[in-house]
């Protein structure tokens, strides 16, 4: 199975928030609402400089991917 980057999550039960799934390394999980991220990975003896840049990245990107897909849904109505 070929997976996409990022995927969005959604549960009832955190109405509220809004979650993205970074599915490559290192995989996590991201609430938009608030930037708070789960790891999925140890990310234990990594370089904390180079890990706070990555984290930059992958917040700009997650909000890139859930901004595009909310516009493709406002298009399709």
């Amino acid at each position: 199975m070929n997976l996409p980057k990022f995927l969005l999550g959604d549960n009832t039960d955190c109405s509220n928030d809004i979650f993205v799934i970074h599915t490559e390394f290192p995989r996590f999980i991201i609430n938009l609402v608030d930037d708070e991220i789960e790891w999925l990975e140890d990310l234990s003896g990594a370089d904390e400089e180079e890990l706070a840049v990555e984290v930059a990245t992958f917040i700009e990107q997650a909000s890139e991917f859930y901004d595009r897909e909310m516009g493709r849904y406002k298009n399709e109505e």
